[in-house]
C-alpha cells in the first residue's frame, strides 16, 4: 500500500489491513472447504483513490447478510463483530456469488484522501 501513497502507519493504512485482515479471517472461519484455499485481491482504483479489497471463498451455503441487514450481536456473542468493524471502516461493503464456480466473493471499499 505504501508504493500506492498510503503510508504504512497512517489512519487509511491501518484501516485498509484492519478491513483485509477481517474479511480474510472470516473466509478461514466461515468459508473454509477442506483442501480448498481462499483467494485474495487487492486493487487500489488511482482516480477515486479507492482501494477495493476482495475475498473470494468456495463455500456457497454460508453467506453474510446483506449491508443494510447487518446486525449488532448479544452481549454475550463470542463472534459477530468483524464486519461491523468492515462496515464502519469502509466506505461501502456486500458480497456476492462467485461467477463461475462454488462460493462467493465479499468485497470492501475504502476511500481514503491524499496524504499531507
Amino acid at each position: 500500500m505504501d508504493a500506492w501513497g498510503i503510508p504504512y502507519g497512517t489512519g487509511p493504512h491501518e484501516e485498509i489491513a484492519l478491513v483485509l485482515g477481517e474479511l480474510t479471517a472470516n473466509a478461514v472461519r466461515h468459508g473454509h472447504v477442506l483442501s480448498r484455499d481462499f483467494h485474495l485481491l487487492l486493487h487500489v482504483s488511482e482516480p477515486a483513490r479507492t482501494v477495493r479489497v476482495e475475498v473470494t471463498d468456495t463455500r456457497t451455503e454460508r453467506t453474510p447478510p446483506e449491508p443494510e441487514m447487518l446486525r449488532a450481536p448479544g452481549s454475550e456473542d463470542t463472534g459477530g463483530r468483524g464486519l461491523l468493524l468492515v462496515a464502519a471502516l469502509a466506505t461501502r461493503w456486500g458480497w456476492h456469488l462467485r461467477p463461475g464456480g462454488p462460493g462467493k466473493t465479499v468485497w470492501a471499499e475504502c476511500v481514503f484522501a491524499t496524504p499531507t
